[in-house]
């Protein structure tokens, strides 16, 4: 609820400033000096991604809301993500919102981006360095509490031998997943590389693995397109792992309700995108600092059959 109340709160102070002028009459629109605000949104993901497409809509809705140009871009490559970033800048842009999947890469454009006197916000990947970066605040969650929490009730669902599944060579988030969920899991929790751009390969390694070990009890894996592959791969290799993943789609949901898959982490992509561009909208319109410094959480929040069916609804629409 603490989450939730934080959440709200910002966006409330988004439509309070929105809504109201100095002198307490209702404001019938964006002020000339805010119409024309552009806000970049780059990110490390690549086509296709229904976790980053939830993102884009998070941006774009917030955008529509406060009367701003949201420009989104994406580009798994670190270097081609730092020209986008170094694009940003020339343009004059208003503010980035940028996701640090490997912030070695990036750090050199996002530096330059700040002492270029424009606000960034970093989103889902990077909590451990946007303070050093000059970011205003990171907006994601905690991938140690939330692999924590994975662990925990892998644990408290009996299992003992499990694969984690890495779909990007690199990704700091990806790693410190797999890493806090063997920490509270009490087992034996391996972790496996896969190429996240071939779901047939995802499938075939995770159904190879199987195979050659029947005592894996439980695949974990850390996107919700990977757990669906997760689930063929069980279904065809005879095997009776249970399958959890991080991160939802609307085929992710489904199979919670049928019971295919045990549970999945949902860490708000829309959340992300639309409180990323609030933050700046912020910035630009009040000067404030949204997260006072401290990163502001999206999750993790669990999904499971006991509340699939209400996410559902949700999921249909693209938001969750």
């Amino acid at each position: 609820m603490k989450k939730l109340k934080v959440i709200g709160a910002v966006i409330l102070a988004g439509s309070l400033l929105a809504a109201c002028s100095g002198t307490g009459k209702e404001d019938t629109g964006a002020s000339s000096d805010t119409k024309d605000l552009t806000y970049a949104v780059i990110t490390h993901s690549g086509p296709g991604d229904a976790f980053w497409d939830r993102v884009k809509s998070g941006a774009e809705r917030a955008g529509d809301d406060y009367g701003v140009k949201v420009d989104y871009n994406a580009d798994p490559d670190p270097a081609k993500q730092s020209q986008l970033i170094d694009n940003a800048v020339a343009q004059k842009v208003n503010g980035i919102v940028v996701s640090m999947a490997n912030p070695d890469g990036l750090e050199s454009s996002i530096k330059k981006a700040v002492a270029a006197g424009i606000p960034v916000v970093t989103i889902n990947s990077g909590v451990d360095r946007f303070k050093e970066f000059g970011a205003i605040t990171h907006i994601g969650q905690s991938e140690t509490i939330a692999g924590e929490a994975v662990g925990e009730k892998l644990k408290e669902a009996g299992l003992k031998n499990g694969i984690c599944v890495i779909q990007e060579a690199g990704n700091v988030g990806l790693e410190e997943r797999c890493k806090a969920a063997a920490s509270t899991f009490g087992g034996k929790m391996t972790n496996i590389q896969v190429d996240g751009t071939n779901d047939a390969e995802v499938k075939a390694t995770i159904k190879s693995k199987l195979q050659s070990d029947d005592s894996i009890d439980a695949v974990l894996t850390l996107g919700g397109q990977y757990a669906i592959d997760a689930v063929g791969a069980v279904d065809e290799s005879g095997s009776d792992a249970k399958v959890a993943t991080f991160d939802l789609s609307e085929d992710v949901v489904k199979d919670i309700e049928a019971g295919s898959i045990l549970f999945a982490v949902d860490q708000q992509p829309y959340v992300q995108g639309f409180l990323g561009v609030t933050t700046l909208y912020l910035k630009s319109i009040n000067g404030n600092d949204v997260g006072g410094g401290q990163p502001i959480n999206s999750g993790p929040a669990f999904v499971t059959k006991d509340n699939a069916a209400d996410v559902a609804k949700f999921a249909s629409q693209g938001t969750r």
